[in-house]
């Protein structure tokens, strides 16, 4: 539905709530001609009618609710957060100006968010004036190093990547209506579930959805978990955070999993049977970055007993560079059993038991606690729930 004029969602929400023109005009303060050119500039965007229109007033079409229900949503938090910096911005803020405002919280600088958005430098400079005008006071601290976003204008701009996260979700549930294949999914992917979940849970998404852009991303859990709260990703897989990380995600266990050490092929101990942890301090080890529940166990392995950390680690959370540097040498390697589970298979590291049990590890999906998926959305949630069924079936 682009391009997005948020006027003519506000006066398409308000016809749908009063059911007439009329009264919708005068709770816009627009004219009833400009609320018909609304409403026809919309469905045509929308592809068809969003509303049957009889006697007795203006009613939705199926077609009407789908939008209705993204864009109440949407625009309930954006004007919120409007509303909280200036109410006349509720009147007179527009999605460019949003759009600009987002760059500028993003990169701290005009030029850079000028060429995020593909726009020159002085449109995105305009875009802040204006809205820093209307709002009655600055949005950024301007200073040698940057600008940089007061508080209130970064919390506008998170409602505003939501809102727009959510009109972007009403125009796949659209073409979905339609029979078409539209948007794209975006799962944040920790180590485990890169080889473990997600190929099964995508082709058997693929074989029923066989266009719809899936993105995987992986990197970092805290910047992952920021892209998810912003809605620039729907749901990340993988171990899950204890304590739960903040209040507005929801995190849903879908199996346990357990770490191993693993070293190569005839590796000198090997053939020792039980390994004490004693023995393991003077060992060089390949493991999990700090702050990962992977990383976290591997140290109470030591802290437990009063042991000091092996003193020659090096970090990484790819079981392919793990593989290489224990097959290349007698360093010893901490990762999941299950995300070494084909290099295990092939004989091509093997598992050296240290006479301890490994706490479960939970691993599971990510979202926003408030997060409404579509059709195509909660297809991919039903595969990847189904792919840590067999997981834990498997494991049991």
């Amino acid at each position: 539905m682009k391009p997005r004029n948020l006027r003519h969602f506000r006066v398409f929400l308000a016809v749908a709530d009063l059911g007439t023109p009329t009264a919708a005009a005068a709770r816009c303060g627009v004219s009833q001609p400009a609320v018909t050119q609304a409403l026809s500039r919309l469905e045509a965007a929308a592809g068809g009618a969003l509303f049957d229109r009889r006697r007795k007033g203006f009613f939705l079409t199926d077609r009407g609710l789908l939008v209705q229900s993204r864009l109440r949503r949407g625009m309930e938090r954006l004007d919120g957060a409007l509303a909280q910096v200036a109410p006349r911005l509720v009147l007179t803020a527009t999605s460019a100006q949003l759009q600009a405002l987002i760059a500028m919280v993003e990169t701290q600088n005009f030029t850079l968010a000028a060429r995020a958005l593909g726009l020159a430098q002085p449109t995105v400079h305009r875009a802040i004036t204006q809205i820093e005008r209307e709002a009655g006071r600055p949005l950024f601290d301007r200073s040698a190093f940057g600008v940089v976003a007061t508080r209130p204008c970064r919390d506008l701009a998170q409602a505003a990547r939501l809102a727009f996260a959510e009109f972007d979700q009403g125009e796949a549930e659209l073409a979905d209506h339609d029979g078409r294949e539209v948007g794209r999914i975006v799962i944040g992917a920790l180590p485990l579930a890169r080889s473990v979940i997600l190929p099964e849970a995508i082709l058997g998404f693929r074989a029923r959805r066989p266009k719809t852009i899936i993105a995987v991303l992986d990197g970092p859990y805290d910047e992952m978990l920021a892209g998810l709260r912003r809605g620039e990703i729907d749901l990340i897989i993988g171990a899950l955070r204890d304590p739960q990380p903040i209040a507005d995600v929801v995190q849903e266990p879908l199996f346990n999993d357990q770490l191993a050490v693993l070293v190569r092929p005839g590796h000198p101990l090997a053939g020792q049977g039980t390994v004490a942890p004693a023995q393991l301090v003077t060992q060089s080890w390949a493991v999990p970055r700090r702050g990962t529940p992977a990383r976290t166990q591997f140290d109470s392995l030591f802290a437990a007993r009063g042991l000091p950390l092996p003193d020659s680690i090096v970090e990484c959370g790819s079981v392919l560079l793990m593989r290489e540097l224990l097959r290349r040498s007698d360093m010893l390697g901490c990762i999941s059993g299950q995300q070494a589970g084909a290099e295990l298979r092939n004989g091509l590291l093997s598992t050296l038991d240290i006479g301890i049990d490994w706490p479960g590890r939970s691993i599971g999906l990510t979202y926003r606690r408030d997060w409404m998926p579509t059709p195509g959305q909660r297809l991919m949630l039903g595969e990847l729930r189904r792919a840590g069924a067999e997981v834990a079936e498997r494991s049991a």
